[in-house]
């Protein structure tokens, strides 16, 4: 199973991911109950997104593939792509950022619904979330642990280029920004068929002045010959490991948990650096002791 993992860099400005017009239009209740027990999601409307639990920011999946919506915990949620996905690749240089040859049949969840395919898109419209969140949030891909790549992206009406929002083969920080109140779907690729464990993290500043954050591991059987069930054994445990934040799922918010790598290793840094400096200081103070007494001790009294 090939291993990618995306580096966050704490400095990079988040894309703002654009809203197709017309937008799929929905509201959410503050009602809506959280579902338990593992389910497959294979045709119909889902979203991800932000919601507290118990007082507690996280990110969950939004099931609209029944007459009830529910959300549902990402740990018990296969999101099945089935072959009806299959499409080849434009034979188009815009589409290059795909990085598969043109013509190869992959597995799409597309930006339009197909009745037939999970449609896939994130949500910021939780009643609580609305209320305490500045302005939006940001979504980030951490890691994609897969047989093969993942793309996401947003493909205007009007012929516009496409934007790309998500390439687990691109090694660097993948933020976007969703505004509040924001309901979007785009085009998830898939190049191989397989298991797919897709580690996202979304985070905001609350109108309180809190920052909070969250990381979950969405679990996706892609291709008939995928089996859900090997999706919901696939160790979320083994996968990528990023700024102190474990791919199995665990929220904690920015300032809790043990301190990021880089953090660490900067730290670790400084202090050899301080170390040697007092060394460096020391071996200096002693040498000069040393001039001062055979200066004292010479013939000429230390005199030129």
């Amino acid at each position: 199973m090939a291993v990618t993992v995306v580096a966050l860099v704490v400095t990079q400005t988040p894309a703002v991911a654009g809203q197709p017009a017309p937008g799929p239009s929905q509201s959410i209740a503050a009602d809506q109950p959280i579902a338990t027990g593992r389910t497959v999601l294979s045709a119909g409307h889902v979203d991800l997104g932000p919601r507290y639990v118990d007082g507690r920011w996280t990110l969950l999946v939004h099931d609209g593939t029944k007459a009830q919506p529910v959300w549902r915990s990402p740990d018990e949620t296969v999101l099945r792509v089935s072959d009806a996905a299959l499409q080849p690749v434009p034979d188009d240089p815009a589409y290059a950022f795909l990085g598969i040859d043109a013509g190869k049949r992959v597995h799409v969840v597309p930006q339009v619904q197909n009745q037939d395919v999970v449609w896939i898109g994130w949500n910021t419209q939780d009643p609580q979330v609305m209320q305490t969140i500045d302005r939006g949030a940001t979504l980030n891909l951490l890691g994609v642990r897969g047989p093969g790549t993942l793309t996401t992206f947003l493909q205007s009406g009007n012929f516009a280029a496409p934007q790309v929002l998500w390439r687990s083969a691109q090694p660097s920080a993948q933020p976007f920004w969703v505004e509040v109140n924001t309901h979007t779907h785009a085009n998830w690729v898939f190049s191989e068929p397989g298991v797919y464990l897709v580690t996202v993290q979304v985070s905001a500043d609350l109108i309180s002045g809190e920052k909070v954050s969250a990381t979950r591991t969405l679990r996706f059987a892609v291709g008939e010959a995928t089996s859900p069930d090997a999706a919901f054994a696939a160790s979320a445990d083994a996968g990528p490991t990023l700024v102190g934040e474990a791919a199995s799922g665990a929220d904690r918010k920015p300032d809790g948990g043990s301190p990021a790598p880089v953090v660490v290793a900067l730290a670790a840094t400084g202090v050899l650096l301080a170390a040697g400096l007092v060394v460096v200081l020391l071996r200096g103070r002693g040498a000069k002791r040393r001039a001062e007494r055979e200066r004292s001790t010479s013939p000429s009294g230390g005199q030129p």
